[in-house]
């Protein structure tokens, strides 16, 4: 049977509660662009549904403000600011890591288990976060990185996630994907892993029925709601959920 050798996490509301943080970003780059947008917390949460930034702003003037045309060349500076204006807030101290997720890391790197990440965000978002929230030398803790920037479809295309295997040089079913979103499940599965979901506030609710285990988070023991299991998941767990599932689809 295949063994558990590599686990590959999402960044955004897996690695770090970054959504909120997003949120204020992108409604400072508008002011400053002189647009009137306000994205409440409410309409961010139906906005995530769109994957990618730049993406999710040419979504939002489709449907909800057809006033205003904005070229790619516009949606792209205004994206960028918002890009800088998160990075310069990371770098502050804005967030910290999700519960459980560095003794995770810490307990798979002791255990010879290789750490990746397949993620949406752009690879200067992910630096940012590893460097600040994490630790200066965080980004080398993961063996292959994998950025939506690098791919020409983001999730839940299964791009991201084959550009992490390809780097890892691992084969799919020896892989793990750690999520917080419907779309990186499907991303996950469409690349051939099994997936573990950890929900954030902003992706509670959605269905995520074809994952492995749907837990609160990675850490500490807390009760999210009735449709959510509960408690610590150890890397044990980890290589108990994914023997079953490559058992399963053998």
């Amino acid at each position: 049977m295949t063994a558990l050798r590599a686990l590959i996490f999402d960044v955004d509301g897996t690695l770090a509660e970054t959504e909120e943080l997003h949120r204020i970003c992108f409604n400072a780059s508008f002011a400053e662009f002189g647009l009137d947008w306000d994205w409440d917390q409410a309409l961010y949460r139906e906005l995530l549904a769109v994957t990618g930034g730049k993406e999710r702003i040419k979504y939002y003037i489709d449907e909800f403000d057809g006033s205003v045309d904005i070229p790619p060349a516009g949606i792209r500076q205004i994206h960028e600011r918002k890009t800088a204006l998160y990075t310069e807030r990371m770098a502050e101290g804005a967030l910290g890591p999700r519960p459980g997720v560095l003794r995770l890391i810490d307990e798979a790197r002791a255990s010879g288990v290789l750490c990746a990440i397949a993620t949406t965000t752009s690879r200067p978002n992910v630096d940012a976060l590893l460097q600040s929230a994490f630790a200066p030398d965080a980004v080398g803790w993961f063996a292959a990185i994998a950025a939506g920037d690098e791919v020409a479809r983001k999730k839940p295309a299964p791009d991201v996630y084959a550009l992490a295997l390809e780097r890892l040089g691992l084969a799919a079913d020896a892989c793990l994907a750690i999520e917080d979103s419907r779309n990186g499940l499907e991303s996950a599965r469409a690349a051939g892993l099994g997936c573990v979901i950890t929900v954030s506030p902003y992706t509670d609710g959605q269905d995520f029925s074809a994952a492995l285990r749907t837990v609160a988070h990675l850490g500490d023991f807390e009760t999210h709601n009735r449709a959510i299991e509960w408690g610590m998941v150890t890397l044990a767990m980890l290589r108990d959920w994914h023997a079953a599932w490559v058992s399963r689809s053998a």
